[in-house]
């Protein structure tokens, strides 16, 4: 309804300039999904947003719902800036390939508190001193896992995606959603063991204990991830490393 205003807290995962002093925000937010929003003025050097509305700024916002697709920024506080991970430059570019794949693959306005949640632990990961692995490439797989999880395309990993056999799974197609077995497995890729245990594992830890798994086992991992969600939620992800 025109004139409702909306409270919530949201992840900026993208912000563009628009017209002179403008800004354009997509944001993931835990109550409404995704919104996109304007900003007016953001860019003037007296905006009470400050530098706030940039991505990976987890916010509190108060949004007005007009007559067009975009809401309008009327208040804004932070809840976290993640500023560490601004000035490390694998974490920032780590951070940017989780914002893009929400992105792409949560385009719905219904909420998904665990995709949230999720990227709030990541985010908090990156900008943490502590984690030296978060930016790799084994904790940006165990996300984009999870991430296919809460978003409801979880590849089959327990038996044969195509006839449920659950022994000789040593392919996997992304046609068939899976894991496939050797009379299964035409028009499918080898998939590694290791790759297996890597997906296996890695749903199943916090995103902090993701496993260690050889480059060859992650490529497999990521491929899998990737063509699991180009056939099934038709998005294409960006390379995750």
């Amino acid at each position: 309804m025109a004139g409702k205003t909306v409270k919530t807290e949201a992840i900026v995962l993208r912000s563009i300039r628009y017209g002179e002093a403008d800004r354009i925000l997509h944001l993931y937010s835990k109550t409404h999904g995704r919104l996109g929003a304007i900003a007016k003025g953001a860019r003037k050097p007296r905006s009470r947003f400050g530098g706030r509305l940039e991505p990976f700024f987890r916010l509190d916002l108060m949004l007005h719902e007009g007559r067009g697709d975009l809401m309008t920024v009327t208040g804004v506080t932070t809840v976290d800036g993640y500023p560490r991970l601004r000035s490390c430059g694998p974490a920032l570019t780590a951070g940017a390939r989780a914002c893009d794949a929400m992105l792409r693959l949560l385009d719905s306005a219904e909420a998904n508190l665990p995709a949230y949640n999720l990227l709030c632990r990541y985010l908090a990961l990156l900008d943490d001193p502590r984690q030296p692995r978060a930016a790799g490439l084994e904790v940006a797989l165990s996300f984009r896992l999870k991430l296919a999880m809460v978003a409801g395309f979880a590849p089959e990993l327990a038996s044969c995606a195509r006839c449920g056999e659950a022994e000789h799974l040593a392919a996997f197609s992304g046609a068939a959603g899976g894991v496939v077995c050797g009379g299964c497995e035409a028009g499918a890729f080898g998939f590694s063991e290791e790759a297996h245990r890597f997906m296996v594992a890695a749903l199943a830890q916090p995103l902090a204990e993701a496993p260690p798994a050889e480059p060859l086992a992650l490529r497999q991992v990521e491929r899998a991830v990737g063509e699991t969600l180009e056939h099934h939620a038709h998005v294409q992800l960006r390379a995750a490393a």
